[in-house]
């Protein structure tokens, strides 16, 4: 007969596993530095030969890199869901903005109404805490700390709806904006009182998502968006303008 016995597992595929669902479920983020050899070791009650087997099988099939002098990090790369030739199509081609805003109303409007249904009490505290630092920014008047807070706020209602290839994809949709492929923020929201806006529509959907109610929490996450495609809109259009003034300028 074929079979063979089943040895028990080693420690170095124990660790292996441990760290692939770390990854997957998103408690370890692209970029996110790991703890030195030894301290990881001793919190993971392994061998260190062992625990460096498993870190180079994992940097061997890309989800860990080593970097000299610095430490191991969780790989870029689980973020990067477009190619950057598509990259560079989504940035000179502003429709691109309109589909990725559809996109994001329709898939983080789910994720919301997921999250009321079925977040668990800490993922939902996790949400209310990154919306008090939000209030806590406003008055700061720092575009980036705000851009920031706002991208943390939506990934904590995405982790919190507990679906990891939902997770993945939209953490990779934030890299971008936060990296302003899609539009500049801070341009974009330059208007009096857009700030004030913008964190009452924050608010709202905390709230929805603190009292348990799916459809509202989906409601608010819609309203949002679409908020932030008329604002982009608007941008767009002063800015056509104002290139149609310049012009009239020059000529006169």
């Amino acid at each position: 007969m074929p079979f063979q016995p089943i040895p028990s597992e080693k420690r170095a595929d124990a660790v292996v596993r441990q760290i692939e669902l770390l990854i997957l479920r998103g408690l370890l983020r692209p970029g996110e530095r790991l703890p030195a050899e030894r301290e990881l070791a001793e919190r993971m009650e392994v061998s260190r030969p062992s625990l460096r087997e498993a870190l180079a099988d994992l940097q061997a099939r890309g989800l860990l890199q080593s970097r000299a002098g610095s430490g191991v990090y969780v790989a870029d790369v689980l973020g990067a869901a477009f190619s950057p030739a598509l990259v560079a199509l989504f940035q000179r081609h502003e429709e691109a903005v309109f589909d990725y805003l559809s996109f994001r109303r329709d898939l983080e409007g789910q994720a919301a109404e997921r999250a009321a249904r079925d977040g668990l009490a800490a993922d939902l505290a996790l949400v209310d805490r990154c919306f008090n630092r939000m209030e806590q920014a406003k008055d700061r008047a720092d575009p980036a700390e705000e851009a920031r807070l706002d991208a943390e706020f939506h990934l904590a209602i995405l982790e919190a709806s507990h679906n990891i290839v939902l997770l993945h994809m939209m953490r990779s949709m934030l890299d971008l904006l936060r990296s302003g492929v899609f539009y500049n923020r801070d341009i974009m929201f330059d208007g009096p009182g857009t700030s004030e806006r913008l964190l009452a529509q924050h608010r709202a959907i905390n709230t929805a998502l603190q009292a348990r109610d799916p459809e509202a929490a989906r409601q608010a996450v819609e309203a949002h968006l679409d908020y932030v495609r008329e604002a982009y809109k608007g941008h767009l259009d002063r800015a056509r303008r104002e290139e149609i003034a310049q012009m009239r300028l020059a000529r006169s």
